[in-house]
């Protein structure tokens, strides 16, 4: 069957085709993981019935399937031998199935096939004799591959390959239930839209996301699933309103401490309201909210300005650009930022923000990391909290290994039992409990992605193991919360796209406080976040000279035409641009 179906034009036009195989399942613990399933479905014999949120007795994760728009999902099968022979190691499991779809065909696919095309399905004979009672479909939405399809072929980074090769599959509501079985005939009834090919959807959906006109057109298709249409539609909006947001964000704005909490002996947590809360415009309500990962830059009255990860409110539909929770610990050798909150910031009192940034450390589902580790020490938790609620609410496998000076130095207590039972491992130091970096490095299991935030010792080590067992840069990221980011000899800049203006960074300050100052924080100068060389967010073009290179948030490829201002310094003369 496979060489037959290797052949099929899968241009050729589709007004009927045939289904092979009809698949449903009960949900499953996925292989290697603590995640459960739908995907690994069986063939069902005879005729099943198909209701309006799908096939009777299959189940699939609510987080990314299932619902009316999710009904049933559909896959050809004339894919799986060029799948075969693209990925030869995973080519077993190349198969009709393997997508975990529900309804297998060799004709249709992703080229012939248009959303809002209806569809009847039923024997021959039913269809001519008494169309009315058989089943109807209607083709709502590309299928959004998540990190599941990298598990079930082992392929770390499989899943974006599906929609770059559009062999994605496609989803149906149904319009009208009834039976389906194999050997059914499925006939097109009609196509509203035969300019919108499944295909050409997933070009502005995942390959040309910037394209005003065509998102603006697909958010005005009704029949378009509200996965898709709500991305089409936030985008417009977000196109809409980006010039005038991007003028309030880039300016300081005034918080006040609406909360002020003594998490631990050492560490305090402040929840800071905007007084002058950003409103967004209608159809772009979920820009405000913020991701894991994101950090608040403050300027404090003594002059300092220091960066923070922002810790919560847990309550996702609270935690945005205008409310938000940072967790602070009174460091022994603080350079004057954590001392000035212990010391200083209470309840009521005003502190102004700056733009946050998010540094995505939930990691990319869609593209495909099967499991999440975090290693955090003391207050690096901070960087990690939100990331592991988000990651469990999405039913993604993840875990915390978690050293601390004494369990009674454990901030955010109540938000970590509430993660799943066996996902945090505490090391209390008093108890003579130690923090085996290499013991966890050493172990990575498969497709894994790891993440370190902490003491300089830890993070130090961290970086060494990592290095010696060859955890590819991609898979691992490094949180730095205390970092040397000044100190070091003077150095040059010369600003080539500021007519070759020359710039002289002295030995306690860094070059993006140099920027900021000779351009200006705001319009002309370069941007900073993190300060510590985690974001990336101060990443300047180097087009000469050399570089002492510090933080985490470049590559190694990288490194040779770029430089993060915040943190890496310039040996003798450099040439940048801004």
């Amino acid at each position: 069957m496979a060489e037959s179906q290797s052949k099929i034009d899968l241009y050729a036009p589709f007004e009927r085709d045939t289904i092979l195989e009809v698949r449903a399942s009960k949900m499953k613990k996925m292989r290697g993981l603590e995640v459960m399933s739908g995907i690994d479905k069986t063939i069902i014999d005879g005729p099943v019935y198909v209701g309006r949120t799908g096939l009777e007795g299959d189940e699939s994760d609510p987080t990314f399937h299932g619902g009316v728009d999710k009904a049933v999902h559909g896959y050809c099968s004339s894919h799986y031998p060029a799948w075969a022979t693209e990925h030869p190691s995973a080519a077993a499991a190349f198969v009709p199935g393997g997508f975990g779809e529900n309804l297998v065909t060799a004709h249709m696919n992703e080229r012939n096939v248009c959303i809002g095309d209806t569809m009847i399905v039923g024997s021959p004979s039913a269809l001519n004799s008494d169309p009315e009672s058989c089943l109807l479909l209607q083709v709502s939405l590309p299928r959004q591959p998540c990190f599941k399809l990298n598990h079930r072929f082992q392929l770390k980074k499989f899943a974006p390959l599906t929609w770059k090769h559009s062999r994605t599959g496609w989803y149906y509501r149904v319009l009208r239930p009834g039976f389906v079985q194999a050997g059914d005939e499925i006939r097109l009834v009609s196509r509203p839209h035969p300019q919108w090919t499944i295909e050409r959807i997933q070009e502005y959906l995942h390959r040309n996301q910037d394209d005003e006109a065509m998102n603006a057109e697909l958010a005005q298709i009704e029949e378009l699933g509200a996965e898709s249409r709500d991305a089409f539609k936030a985008r417009v909006a977000r196109s809409a309103a980006k010039k005038k947001r991007a003028e309030k964000l880039a300016r300081w704005r005034d918080f006040r401490v609406v909360e002020r909490r003594q998490e631990t002996p050492r560490i305090l947590s402040f929840i800071l309201e905007a007084i002058d809360p950003i409103i967004p415009p209608p159809g772009d309500e979920k820009s405000i909210f913020l991701k894991p990962g994101a950090h608040a830059r403050v300027k404090l009255d003594n002059g300092l300005v220091r960066a923070y990860s922002i810790v919560g409110p847990s309550d996702s539909s609270s935690m945005t650009i205008n409310h938000f929770q940072l967790g602070i610990a009174l460091e022994p050798h603080s350079r004057g930022g954590s001392a000035y909150f212990h010391s200083h910031v209470l309840k009521g009192s005003i502190l102004s923000v700056s733009t946050t940034f998010t540094n995505a450390l939930v990691g990319n589902t869609a593209g495909g990391i099967s499991h999440h580790i975090y290693v955090a020490g003391g207050v690096g938790l901070t960087a990690f909290l939100t990331s592991l609620e988000q990651l469990q609410a999405i039913h993604v496998s993840c875990e915390l290994h978690y050293a601390v000076r004494s369990t009674d130095d454990i901030p955010f207590r109540e938000r970590l039992s509430c993660l799943n039972p066996g996902t945090v491992k505490i090391y209390d130091k008093t108890k003579g409990q130690r923090l085996n970096i290499e013991d966890i490095v050493s172990k990575i299991p498969w497709n894994t992605m790891i993440y370190f935030c902490g003491p300089k010792s830890l993070m130090t080590e961290a970086a060494q193991l990592v290095n010696q067992y060859g955890v590819p840069e991609g898979e691992v990221h490094f949180e730095a919360f205390e970092a040397d980011v000044v100190g070091g000899d003077p150095f040059e800049a010369v600003v080539a796209n500021r007519n070759d203006q020359t710039v002289q960074v002295g030995g306690e300050e860094t070059l993006l406080e140099v920027l900021q100052r000779e351009f200006g924080e705001e319009g002309e100068g370069v941007e900073g976040s993190c300060c510590v060389g985690n974001c990336g967010t101060c990443k300047v073009t180097l087009k000469g000279g050399r570089v002492e290179h510090r933080g985490t948030a470049l590559m190694a490829e990288e490194k040779g035409e770029a430089m993060l201002a915040c943190v890496s310094r310039g040996v003798g003369r450099i040439v940048i641009e801004i």
